[in-house]
């Protein structure tokens, strides 16, 4: 059994997975749980996750979530949603109801509705931080600089593994963009008997290069999820130069409860793993090529 959460935020959501895992339960539920948890608290919403984060440039918060099991076809996630404050509970219900795999705008708004979700008006989503961000933005155009997506990974005492990704998108964004965290494969990745990982930073630039598809693919073929995630991060910047990589951080978790990390910024990230009592938390110092005798065990890295 294992957790991994993208960010220092994530830690509440990780402790959430153990004691839920631990306990029996299943890590799709226990994924859903903890990232809904923080999801529909509006504090958390400076982290540009759900209720409480920023609003696109028409002043709507629009969010996106998507949660994957590494059995094949399970799949589920939602895009520019708005007015539910835990966006991953419908995309849950997308994999396990709907026909389809992603619902988008208004369509998704509209199956949240028939799946008993209340619609609540666009007002009761954002915050006084996220209100007054937005008056701002509007008065000033002043910005706010963040891409920190909430990314989930447990594995369960069964064998399961899950995935999943919350964000509210870029601050001030245009009505209906839609980043890499609900597309499969560029924000999140599992596949039964070899891992999962998540990616968080700048989707309009990740969703390019497919690195969570890139990083489970890798550790199919052996490789850890530590070095999995360096080569994909070493591929990304090789491919776009040192110089100019984009803002991306990457966590990956196999089958033995093995967890791996890599970012071109310095990112901190939670885990925590079978036999310990305790999440620890991690931080990523930017990577560029420096991968070579570098290998990640369970709760440190050593050269």
């Amino acid at each position: 059994m294992a957790a991994v959460g993208t960010w220092g935020f994530s830690q509440p959501s990780v402790e959430r997975i153990r004691s839920l895992i631990t306990a029996g339960g299943h890590a799709t539920d226990a994924v859903e749980e903890a990232m809904a948890e923080v999801e529909d608290d509006p504090k958390t919403g400076l982290h540009i996750v759900g209720r409480g984060g920023f609003p696109n440039s028409g002043g709507v918060l629009e969010c996106d979530a998507a949660i994957m099991e590494g059995i094949t076809g399970r799949f589920g996630a939602v895009a520019a949603l708005r007015g539910v404050g835990a966006p991953v509970r419908v995309a849950r219900r997308v994999m396990d109801r709907s026909p389809h795999s992603l619902l988008v705008g208004e369509g998704a708004v509209a199956f949240a509705r028939e799946q008993g979700f209340t619609i609540e008006p666009d007002d009761n989503m954002l915050s006084a931080h996220s209100a007054k961000a937005y008056q701002e933005f509007l008065e000033q155009k002043q910005s706010v600089s963040g891409h920190d997506t909430l990314g989930l990974i447990a594995l369960d005492s069964m064998g399961n593994i899950t995935v999943g990704v919350s964000t509210s998108g870029a601050p001030f964004k245009s009505p209906g963009r839609v980043g890499d965290s609900p597309l499969p494969g560029c924000g999140l990745y599992a596949e039964h008997m070899v891992g999962a990982a998540a990616a968080t930073g700048d989707g309009d630039k990740i969703m390019c290069h497919c690195p969570s598809f890139h990083a489970v693919q890798l550790m199919k073929q052996g490789l850890s999820p530590n070095r999995a995630c360096y080569t994909v991060l070493d591929d990304i910047i090789r491919r776009t130069a040192p110089d100019k990589c984009f803002e991306i951080g990457l966590i990956a978790l196999n089958m033995k409860g093995e967890v791996g990390a890599a970012s071109s910024v310095e990112f901190p990230y939670t885990f925590w793993i079978q036999g310990k009592d305790y999440v620890e938390t991690s931080t990523q110092l930017p990577n560029s090529t420096e991968m070579e005798g570098t290998e990640k065990c369970d709760t440190c890295t050593v050269k």
